[in-house]
């Protein structure tokens, strides 16, 4: 049996050619037989759209796959923590753009990239959501943070106080001094107790003139109010003397338990024909709206000096407000105590005692100046006592006589 027969069926087996065998020589054996060749590419792969196609959906396929990475990275960085260390306040100014106001932010160092927030708020839909004013930027607040922000339209808060019994005059210095408001003064100054005594708030870029007219407007609003619910039998023709009135009273008390009593004092004296006699008209008529200065004190030769405004000289009331009277003042004296007290004088605590005779009021007036000696003894003994102190120690810079003196 022939081992080598191809229908042996063994594996690992050649066929034995059907042929005659050609024999070869010994180079022929050893060069390598050709493999199967490739199959033929397809003319439609050869054609030229088809690779035109090709590069572009690539093309595409690449830029989607960027667009994505940038959009991906860019939303991380948009609601990432800032750059931003330390708070700081950012003012957007009216009719501000998104691309202006990223520039700002990033010059300012607040954010990292301009384009990102410009792109993230404008994904977002508040490319015309961002409001003017002046914002507080928290340390390290995100680029959402700061688009919520100023979308939110919470802007930094000033405050304008004119506190009671203020002219009109130093009321309008403080405006002027207000670095926060922009805008001149106006040219003319409102009559003399005709601004409110209130606290504004207000946002940068409000003008002067804006708080000016806002205090008018409230002052107005509210003597009208309080005029209209004053007692039906005051010695007052208008309501101008209603206004002056007020202003002497805000003047001459701090103390809310007293107003009303003080009030009532004036106005039983307006009513008896009698002088009203306040210090403060007195003051006024020498100094004006600039105010008395703090080291002046009144001396018993400003009583006999004639002014328009001295209630000591002059009979009723004076011609205008001698200052800002508040709604307090303006209550007291639109529906004052009933009382018949006639005269008043300081109690030496800050409040005053009340009398209805001249009798009753001289007495104490007689204890308020025992009063008054009293700790002027024993202020002069403290003083005494410190330079005694400072001889002893040997120092150089106690007192010289006359330095602590007080004016007669």
């Amino acid at each position: 049996m022939n081992t080598n027969s191809a229908d042996n069926g063994e594996l690992g087996q050649r066929p034995v050619p059907s042929g005659p065998i050609v024999p070869k020589t010994a180079s022929e054996a050893l060069r390598p037989e050709a493999g199967t060749p490739p199959p033929k590419r397809s003319r439609a792969s050869r054609s030229q759209f088809v690779v035109f196609m090709n590069f572009v959906i690539s093309l595409v396929m690449l830029m989607v796959l960027a667009a994505g990475s940038a959009l991906y990275f860019g939303k991380q960085e948009f609601n990432e923590p800032g750059p931003s260390a330390n708070a700081d306040t950012f003012l957007v100014k009216p009719n501000t753009g998104v691309q202006e106001i990223a520039d700002q932010l990033e010059r300012r160092g607040l954010i990292s990239d301009a384009r990102i927030f410009r792109l993230g708020v404008r994904a977002f839909g508040n490319d015309a959501a961002l409001k003017a004013g002046e914002y507080e930027i928290k340390p390290q607040a995100s680029m959402r943070d700061i688009m919520e922000l100023l979308k939110s339209g919470k802007s930094v808060m000033y405050s304008l106080t004119v506190p009671e019994g203020l002219t009109v005059e130093q009321a309008l210095q403080r405006i002027a001094d207000q670095a926060a408001l922009d805008g001149d003064m106006p040219a003319t100054i409102p009559p003399e107790g005709s601004l409110a005594t209130d606290t504004l708030r207000f946002t940068r870029g409000a003008t002067r003139q804006q708080m000016v007219d806002k205090l008018l407007a409230d002052q107005k609003k509210l003597v009208e109010d309080v005029w209209q619910r004053r007692a039906p039998d005051l010695p007052l023709a208008s309501v101008d003397e209603f206004v002056i009135l007020a202003s002497i009273v805000e003047k001459e008390t701090g103390k809310g338990d007293e107003r009303s009593r003080v009030a009532a004092v004036f106005l039983n004296r307006l009513a008896k024909g009698m002088r009203l006699q306040s210090d403060p008209t007195i003051i006024y008529g020498l100094f004006g709206g600039k105010g008395k200065p703090a080291d002046r004190p009144i001396y018993q030769s400003d009583i006999k000096k004639p002014t328009p405004y001295n209630t000591y000289l002059i009979n009723g009331l004076p011609p205008t407000p001698i200052a800002n009277p508040g709604r307090a003042a303006l209550e007291a004296v639109a529906n004052p105590s009933k009382t018949d007290d006639l005269y008043f004088v300081a109690d030496g605590t800050g409040g005053h005692v009340f009398a209805p005779t001249l009798a009753e009021h001289n007495q104490n007036v007689a204890r308020y100046r025992a009063l008054q000696k009293k700790l002027a003894d024993e202020a002069a003994k403290a003083g005494a006592a410190k330079t005694d102190a400072a001889k002893v120690e040997g120092q150089t810079d106690a007192p010289v006589d006359g330095d602590t003196g007080t004016a007669q």
